[in-house]
């Protein structure tokens, strides 16, 4: 089991936070890294100049679950974990579904820092997250349904082609 999870990083949707440094809880993807490895995660990360204006920077103690830090900082610090691991497959579960949209264009950089030459799973149901995927599976009641690019799926009448369009339509709606 080891062996097979040395191949594997993941970036939930809801990240766990240890009552501990930044700087620690970065270096949960690679505990043997140096100060360097951790700074140099957090840029490719974007969440050092964030971390360095913290009075305490690196050194600053996450408590309560990271209770003062928004969803996308506390992604970031998942992302950066996940750099540090250097694993060559990458599971991001729903990392965006919980992103301010101060954070996001940031978090979007720090994903595709994360995910340069690997191989990336993504649970998404945001079409913004899986549109320019390579291969969409479609899941429904737990089976395989679906499976193709965003064109291809687009075109077939079938569960793909009704949620885009129903986020389509929610979209449009006005108040």
């Amino acid at each position: 089991m080891d062996s097979l999870m040395k191949n594997y990083s993941f970036v939930f949707q809801n990240v766990y936070l240890f009552s501990d440094t930044i700087a620690n809880n970065i270096r949960f993807g690679n505990e043997k890294a140096s100060m360097n490895e951790v700074i140099k995660a957090s840029k490719k990360a974007c969440f050092h100049d964030f971390i360095m204006n913290l009075p305490d920077g690196y050194d600053t103690i996450i408590g309560g679950g990271g209770a003062n830090l928004s969803g996308g900082e506390k992604q970031r610090i998942s992302i950066a974990r996940a750099i540090m691991k250097d694993a060559p497959i990458i599971i991001l579960d729903e990392a965006t579904a919980n992103v301010d949209p101060e954070n996001e264009k940031e978090l979007m950089e720090a994903i595709e820092a994360l995910t340069k030459e690997k191989t990336i799973i993504v649970i998404a149901h945001r079409l913004k997250t899986v549109r320019h995927a390579n291969q969409i599976i479609v899941v429904d009641k737990g089976k395989i349904v679906q499976c193709g690019n965003h064109e291809e799926l687009i075109k077939q009448d079938d569960i793909y082609k009704r949620f885009i369009h129903s986020i389509e339509l929610a979209a449009s709606w006005k108040l």
